[in-house]
């Protein structure tokens, strides 16, 4: 061979390394994500069982703002993630969209609170029917996929073990929330800006709590 054709191959077979070392942690990660949301699932339908209007209810405009609320956070936690796992990683992308996402929530939740009519129907809206249960029921939810995802991030190669914990809790917290939108009838803005929000950060923060010695490597 050729000394030409030996560097060819040589960086060819270099770029198809550093291909594949880019993909892996998204292939990853999104099988956790699959997990994640099948648990989450398995749990609504055995344990919280489907509210009884669901497909009256997915012909609102609401059931989707939920839905798409706590997906953005799950993205969020993922373009995190997927960064963190890698060795000098920041995860700044899925922070910026994560804090804007939830920013904009609240001030809606605020918003609404503020045009209600009488200090009865705020106090509805920000209590619901199962304030005291929602955010319960997203961190039980998310612990499966929570689980998995530290162990998934383990392998990899995470330098800044509290923000990838905290990234893997977003992770799973926005897909325990999206899933538990089959269960809650909750559908103002005020009630899950604060509950919603809360259960997602319960896993986030306890994917920090955790990850600082769960991703050591």
């Amino acid at each position: 061979m050729r000394t030409d054709d030996l560097i060819d191959a040589l960086v060819s077979d270099a770029r198809a390394t550093d291909v594949g070392a880019t993909r892996a942690p998204s292939r990853r990660l999104a099988m956790v994500a699959g997990l994640g949301a099948l648990a989450a699932l398995a749990l609504v339908l055995t344990w919280l069982h489907t509210r009884h209007d669901l497909m009256l209810a997915m012909r609102g405009g609401m059931f989707w703002m939920k839905a798409l609320y706590t997906a953005l956070l799950g993205v969020a936690g993922y373009l995190a993630v997927e960064r963190l796992s890698r060795p000098g990683g920041s995860g700044r992308r899925g922070w910026i969209l994560g804090l804007s996402v939830l920013a904009a929530f609240v001030v809606a939740g605020v918003v609404q609170a503020m045009m209600s009519p009488d200090i009865q129907m705020t106090l509805h809206m920000l209590r619901g029917h199962s304030w005291h249960v929602c955010s319960r029921n997203i961190l039980v939810l998310g612990l499966p996929m929570l689980v998995l995802g530290l162990w998934v991030v383990r392998g990899m190669a995470p330098t800044r073990l509290t923000l990838a914990g905290l990234a893997t809790g977003l992770f799973a917290g926005g897909v325990a929330a999206t899933v538990y939108g089959l269960h809650c009838a909750e559908n103002t803005f005020t009630f899950v800006a604060l509950w919603y929000s809360l259960g997602v950060l319960s896993l986030a923060a306890l994917g920090a709590a955790v990850g600082r010695w769960a991703l050591r490597w």
